[in-house]
């Protein structure tokens, strides 16, 4: 018996169905288009997330030494540093901590120390707590690119 050539008035194929390579080239292509019209949009968001989150944790870093400032009378000094957050100083009378979840220093989020200086080298402050920011270079508040308490 022979197999009928048409069904539903459609053509049945002889062979085995599958894409072209043609097919196959332009569907990358495509991808590609939209690869590179979206990846740079994501990009800039992500970036700009991350100075938000450093924000963010520039102000709870704050409070946290707003609360060791009530219980010892003072910031730590930068010696001392962010680590007093974590473990008692030698010497320090009152301390209530840790102020800090866990024994580790918080890092900014592009996985570096965040800077702290006690006293400020800015007038009106405490201390600079500051992160380097995506560049990863400075060290003075107030310099280009750093993202500091205010």
């Amino acid at each position: 018996m022979q197999r009928p050539r048409f069904r539903d008035g459609w053509r049945l194929r002889d062979r085995a169905s599958g894409f072209t390579l043609l097919e196959v080239l332009v569907v990358i292509a495509i991808l590609g288009l939209l690869v590179g019209l979206v990846a740079p949009a994501a990009l800039r968001q992500l970036g700009g997330a991350r100075a938000s989150v450093a924000r963010q944790s520039i102000e709870r870093i704050g409070s946290l030494l707003d609360l060791y400032k009530l219980d010892v009378g003072s910031v730590p000094t930068t010696g001392q540093g962010l680590r007093a957050l974590a473990e008692r100083p030698a010497g320090v009378a009152g301390w209530n901590g840790p102020y800090l979840k866990g024994e580790a220093v918080p890092l900014d989020p592009w996985g570096r120390p965040y800077l702290y200086r006690s006293p400020s080298s800015r007038s009106g402050r405490d201390y600079d707590l500051c992160s380097l920011g995506p560049a990863g270079q400075g060290g003075d508040p107030g310099q280009q690119g750093l993202i500091c308490n205010h």
